[in-house]
C-alpha cells in the first residue's frame, strides 16, 4: 500500500551556482508550481525567483541552525497534502548542503521525495577537469581540526581522484596538507565556477601554493586531486591490465 498517496510531494531543486542562466526549464515549473519554497537563505531565493518572474510564494528558512524546528514545519506541510520545494544557496541540496536530514524524515512519515536535478559544483568542476575522473571519491569539507589529518591520510591510500570542497580561508591550508600527504600528486581547483570571476587551475600542490600565497583569497573552491600524478596513474593502469590480459594496452602488443 502506498502510503505516500495522501501527502503533498518534497522536491529537491537544484539551482544556479552563480549564473542565473543555469537553471532547467523543470526546476523552473517545480518552483512556479510548488505551495512552499524551503530555502538557507530566503534573500538569496528571492533573488532567484525575481528573476525567474515567481512570486507570492510561501518561503521557508531551512539551513544547519534551525534544521530541527524547519523540517517540523516542513513535514507538517506535507502532512496537509501540500508541495514544497527545497533549495540552497546554490547547486544541488544535501551535497555538503542541508537536505539529508529533511530527506531522511520525509522518507520516514512517509512522503514522496523527488529529484530534479540541475547545477552541482562537484560536477561543474570534474567535467571541465584535465586529470581522470571516471573513478572519484568526494570527500566534501574536511573537519576543521579534530579528525582531519587521519581523514588526509585514510583519502591518500585510495587509488582514486579526490575531490573536496574549501572556503577561501582555508585553501591555503589544505594545499600544504595535500602537498604534504599526497606525494607526487596533481591538482586541479575550479573557483567560482559560473561566475564573473570563474578560474580553473591544474599543477602540482606547490605551484597552487604560490598562486595563492599572499593573495586577499575569495570564492568557494572545488579542488580535485589525483593521488600520484596522471603519468603515474597511466603506468599502474598499463601494469594491471598486462598482469590480467598479457598485452599492453597501448599497443595491442604482447609482451
Amino acid at each position: 500500500m502506498d502510503h505516500t498517496a495522501d501527502t503533498g510531494t518534497l522536491y529537491i531543486v537544484a539551482t544556479p551556482l552563480g549564473n542565473l542562466d543555469d537553471i532547467t526549464l523543470r526546476a523552473i515549473k517545480t518552483l512556479q508550481s510548488v505551495d512552499a519554497i524551503a530555502c538557507e537563505d530566503t534573500r538569496r531565493a528571492s533573488i532567484l525567483l525575481r528573476h525567474l518572474e515567481i512570486s507570492g510564494k510561501t518561503l521557508i528558512s531551512y539551513h544547519a541552525f534551525n534544521e530541527t524546528k524547519a523540517i517540523t514545519s516542513i513535514l507538517e506541510l506535507l502532512e496537509d497534502g501540500l508541495d514544497v520545494a527545497v533549495i540552497t544557496d546554490a547547486g544541488t541540496p544535501a551535497i555538503s548542503d542541508p537536505g539529508y536530514a529533511l530527506v531522511r524524515a520525509a522518507y520516514e512519515k512517509p512522503a514522496r521525495v523527488i529529484p530534479v536535478p540541475g547545477p552541482s559544483a562537484v560536477t561543474a568542476a570534474l567535467s571541465v577537469c584535465p586529470l581522470p575522473v571516471h573513478n572519484f571519491f568526494f570527500a566534501g569539507f574536511l573537519p576543521h581540526k579534530k579528525g582531519r589529518k587521519s581523514k588526509l591520510e585514510f583519502l591518500a591510500t585510495l587509488e582514486s581522484t579526490v575531490v573536496f570542497y574549501e572556503s577561501p580561508h582555508r585553501i591555503l591550508k589544505l594545499l600544504n596538507e595535500i602537498q604534504d600527504t599526497f606525494t607526487g600528486s596533481e591538482v586541479f581547483m575550479a573557483r567560482e565556477a559560473t561566475k564573473l570571476h570563474e578560474e580553473y587551475l591544474w599543477g602540482t600542490p606547490s605551484d597552487m601554493i604560490e598562486r595563492f600565497t599572499g593573495e586577499k583569497t575569495r570564492g568557494e573552491f572545488v579542488v580535485v586531486v589525483y593521488p600520484k600524478g596522471e603519468k603515474e596513474g597511466k603506468k599502474r593502469q598499463r601494469a594491471n591490465v598486462k598482469k590480467k590480459y598479457g598485452t599492453d594496452y597501448d599497443t595491442g602488443c604482447e609482451p
